[in-house]
């Protein structure tokens, strides 16, 4: 038989590609991702708030260096270089001015001077041990971890009950991986000051190093207890809840941090908005929000969230209105505009969606995101002379995104013009090679160039690269299958296709046919009936169950569903043929068939003289 060839995964690639291309909101709002479980820095040097730790000895260096710390005060950071300059050239051995140069120009950027200063604080004795923990943080900070320990070492033995020092100690081990001397350093620390929220903070970091949460999280919380305002427990207590997938616990944490620590603190609440979101809380993110707006009205970022909320709960007519009142304000936010083209296409207001994504283009022509958009759109409208002008420039404008290059060559495979088909994928590949979907389809263009050997290497690459890809599974194996070729290789590509998508009618009946050519009719007949359950009027698989009752000499059902088959496609002369051979008449002047036929032919006409306005 020479069964009607389908191409399987078109549909479904195009319809992963939009969801993929079509505005992403956290591009769009540039939302907080997941809090990482960064590395906090040891404490930062001394700032100009600080007091200088002690008046240099000398009468002209006791005068400028009080000089340099009011002009700290004062902002005027060349005056307090210049004045602590005096300060170090009046009183050349103090510690103190020296520090104080250190973190002036660590503060500056100026990294090498930085360093020269504070190293040469830890030469000699008699370092004060706070003196020596504050430039241990600057070398640390600097990329010097080993001259940092030494400091601090310095400073324990000076002071060896003091526990601020052993706490950036043992984080400077942490970041060396030294995780269990980390972990005996800050125990060591918290001995001697058990109340150092910082200590516990530090403690709390290397329990994760180690992949031990549940002591991580109970030491972020004994550091909030010694200090309720203690922000980067807060923060790091919500992170290692959301790597355990606890987001209920994040938002919790969250909240509670903007309770009674910073209510002003915007960064977090929008990563606790967005947790909202993620959880599909909205009427939570919503509440967060207006408390937002109600703090500035003129916040455009929490309009924008407002929107976004919106469109997820598909209350589209909504966020249409907030973006709109947003564009008004700013009309060069292209960003925006795109997204809102989005949401018509999602409202069905394809018009709409036609002029936004125009409307961009026409602002910025280099806006690839709206060509890319309005490509896909045009393609879903089969409107693919205009799809493949906007494809081509997406494609110029990012070489190095797939979905661009796909959506333009399944444009021109729907235009029947394979041998370009074939060349958009190919160009793709050159800039992705690693991307299973590129060449999946390019097998495809390979198959209608009746290129066959092709079809295989191309499949092959694309499984090679991803062995779950379960289109390129179901087309290799049904294409087998209805070549009668390689018939065990056709079973067991359809049954992995089947096992990752179950409910895919198509996946199913390319099961079935495989086990038809197989000769396991019983098997074949149980897969092609659940086909028809899933999918419904699809001729090809109709065309499928005939041929089973026939082998079956099931002669009445065979003819029933070949009739079925030929309803939803009449133009399909081989199986017309079939009926001639099997002795069936000719079911061209059944009624039923040549109303099918009537209808093909004025949904023809109606498509040529009225251009589509709605994707199928």
């Amino acid at each position: 038989m020479a069964s009607t060839t389908r191409s399987p995964g078109h549909n479904l690639t195009v319809q992963r590609i939009r969801l993929t291309l079509l505005f992403l909101p956290c591009v769009l709002v540039a939302c907080a991702a997941a809090t990482p479980l960064q590395q906090t820095p040891p404490p930062p040097p001394p700032t100009a708030q600080h007091p200088p730790p002690q008046a240099a000895p000398e009468s002209d260096a006791t005068y400028h260096f009080m000089m340099g710390h009011q002009a700290e005060l004062a902002q005027d950071l060349d005056t307090a270089l210049k004045e602590y300059q005096a300060a170090l050239k009046a009183d050349p051995q103090s510690h103190e001015v020296r520090s104080r140069l250190a973190a002036l120009h660590f503060a500056l950027g100026d990294t090498t001077k930085a360093v020269q200063y504070a190293e040469e604080v830890g030469q000699g004795s008699g370092q004060d041990p706070q003196l020596l923990t504050q430039m241990a943080g600057i070398l640390a900070s600097t990329g010097n971890p080993e001259s940092a320990l030494g400091l601090l070492d310095k400073a324990i033995a000076r002071d060896p009950e003091r526990g601020e020092s052993y706490f950036p100690k043992g984080f400077i081990l942490l970041n060396q991986k030294r995780v269990a001397e980390a972990e005996e350093v800050v125990r060591k620390g918290l001995h001697y000051t058990a109340d150092s929220p910082i200590g516990y903070y530090y403690l709390g970091r290397i329990s994760i190093e180690a992949g031990n949460l549940e002591q991580a999280l109970s030491s972020f919380d004994r550091a909030i207890s010694v200090n309720p305002s203690f922000e980067p427990a807060y923060l790091a207590q919500a992170s290692v809840h959301e790597s355990r997938q606890e987001k209920d616990k994040a938002i919790a944490v969250l909240k509670q941090y903007l309770l009674q620590v910073n209510p002003r603190n915007r960064e977090v609440r929008q990563h606790l908005i967005q947790l909202y979101i993620t959880t599909k809380d909205y009427a939570g993110g919503l509440a967060e929000l207006e408390q937002m707006l109600e703090e500035n009205p003129g916040d455009l970022d929490a309009q924008l969230r407002v929107a976004l909320i919106y469109g997820e709960q598909k209350e589209f007519s909504k966020a249409i209105a907030q973006l709109t009142d947003i564009l008004k304000a700013k009309p060069a936010e292209l960003k925006v505009r795109d997204y809102l083209g989005y949401l018509y296409e999602e409202s069905n207001d394809v018009p709409k969606a036609l002029e936004t994504y125009r409307y961009n283009i026409h602002l910025d022509p280099r806006f690839a995101d709206s060509h890319i958009h309005l490509g896909v759109l045009l393609y879903r409208l089969k409107q693919f002379p205009e799809a493949v002008t906007h494809l081509d420039e997406a494609v110029r404008l990012m070489p190095k995104q797939p979905e661009p290059h796909i959506v333009l060559g399944l444009a021109h495979l729907q235009s029947e013009q394979f041998e370009k088909a074939s060349q958009a994928f190919l160009e793709g590949i050159r800039h992705n090679p690693k991307n299973a979907d590129l060449h999946f389809n390019l097998g495809t263009a390979y198959d209608k160039l009746n290129r066959f050997d092709d079809v295989e290497r191309a499949m092959e690459t694309a499984l090679s690269l991803d062995p779950h890809h379960a289109d390129a599974l179901n087309y290799l194996g049904y294409s087998y299958a209805d070549r009668g070729i390689k018939i065990d290789q056709a079973l067991s590509l359809t049954k992995r296709a089947v096992a990752l998508k179950p409910d895919n009618g198509y996946y199913v009946d390319s099961l079935g046919w495989a086990f038809y050519k197989s000769g396991l009719l019983s098997e074949a007949l149980t897969e092609i009936k659940r086909a028809v359950s899933l999918v419904g009027d699809d001729p090809v698989i109709y065309e499928h169950l005939g041929e089973i009752y026939m082998k079956q000499q099931k002669m009445t059902d065979a003819r029933d569903a070949w009739l079925r088959s030929l309803e939803l496609d009449p133009s399909n002369d081989n199986l017309l043929q079939r009926f001639r051979e099997h002795g069936l008449a000719n079911p061209a002047y059944e009624d039923r068939i040549q109303q099918a036929k009537r209808r093909v032919s004025e949904k023809a006409q109606n498509s040529q003289t009225a251009p589509q306005t709605h994707p199928d």
